[in-house]
């Protein structure tokens, strides 16, 4: 019996619990857990992170315990467990990006944005956050804006300011 209560916040519409059913087919009968990490995504495509309750009704899709979606969510960094800004730029701060600035990059983030990594700019367009390599050590800094996983290499603080500048304009002609 599963320890999760069944009257949560979030209700998953038709369209994606037909999603969730399509990837669990995948699997075989009694297998159905083999489609947690799929499944995680396509609840983070649609919600833009994964909440405690969403994650609670995907134990209950899957008839397993809460827990085993909690470590899974955990452990992978790819999965956001807090809301985020509409844009999320992930800067590669392994060794090969910070010898060419990376760090740099970080800071100046930080100034630009007027946020700490891992908050949300008061308007609600940006976040920030290290991540582990993005297998581009040629190209560093490199960082990639989610959810489209955009890539930009070979950053500097001049190229970020166009960039930022150039996401802001793209969200008010959007508007």
């Amino acid at each position: 019996m599963l320890s999760v209560k069944e009257n949560l916040i979030v209700e998953f519409s038709a369209a994606l619990l037909n999603k969730f059913s399509e990837v669990v087919s995948r699997y075989p009968e009694g297998k159905q857990k083999s489609a947690l990490l799929p499944i995680l995504h396509l609840v983070q495509e649609e919600y833009g992170w994964l909440s405690v309750d969403a994650m609670d009704k995907v134990a209950l899709f899957l008839n397993i315990q809460p827990i085993e979606v909690y470590e899974v969510a955990t452990f992978y960094t790819m999965y956001l467990l807090q809301p985020q800004g509409k844009y999320l730029l992930e800067i590669c701060r392994t060794g090969p990006c910070c010898l060419v600035g990376a760090e740099k990059i970080m800071n100046h983030l930080e100034e630009k944005l007027g946020v700490k990594e891992g908050e949300v700019t008061a308007d609600g367009l940006f976040s920030w956050r290290g991540v582990e390599c993005l297998a581009a050590c040629g190209f560093g800094p490199v960082l990639q804006i989610g959810p489209s996983y955009t890539f930009y290499e070979n950053l500097t603080t001049e190229s970020v300011d166009e960039l930022i500048g150039n996401l802001k304009d793209q969200s008010l002609n959007k508007a």
